[in-house]
């Protein structure tokens, strides 16, 4: 978006947010300032939790440009989470190791918009023709 219509949507979100968004955060306020709970309670500690963070919570209600949620940062991180998960079956550093570039190959592939088995066959014949030559994803972009 340029200039006056991405602050036109802003202003649109801000409003929606006011109408939509702060009287359900003002509830969950009260809600939890009601609560009553013994000191060590999972709950309690869930709410002293959330509370000590209202701050960064609420941070949406003030400013526009920030997002309800964080799903495009956690859709770009859970392929580490699912490696790190995969690492730990390897039995081996070196096993990891390999384990860990091939991820980070086949990202990068993703990220070059190259297909991933293409590159993978091209880089072993690559190597097969010339040992010691590496060829990455942006170079079979090329």
């Amino acid at each position: 978006m340029q200039g006056a219509a991405r602050e036109s949507a802003l202003e649109i979100r801000a409003a929606k947010r006011n109408e939509l968004s702060r009287p359900v955060v003002g509830e969950i306020l009260a809600w939890v300032a009601d609560l009553r709970q013994p000191p060590g309670n999972a709950l309690r500690k869930a709410v002293e939790y959330m509370t000590g963070r209202w701050a960064g919570l609420t941070r949406f209600l003030d400013d526009p440009r920030v997002p309800l949620d964080n799903n495009l940062v956690e859709r770009q991180i859970r392929p580490l989470a699912l490696g790190r998960k995969n690492f730990t079956g390897t039995h081996s550093v070196r096993g990891a190791q390999a384990a860990a570039t091939l991820y980070s190959l086949i990202a990068t592939c993703q990220l070059c918009g190259v297909d991933p088995r293409t590159y993978l066959l091209a880089a072993v014949r690559a190597a097969l023709e010339k040992p010691r030559r590496v060829l990455l994803p942006h170079d079979l972009k090329r």
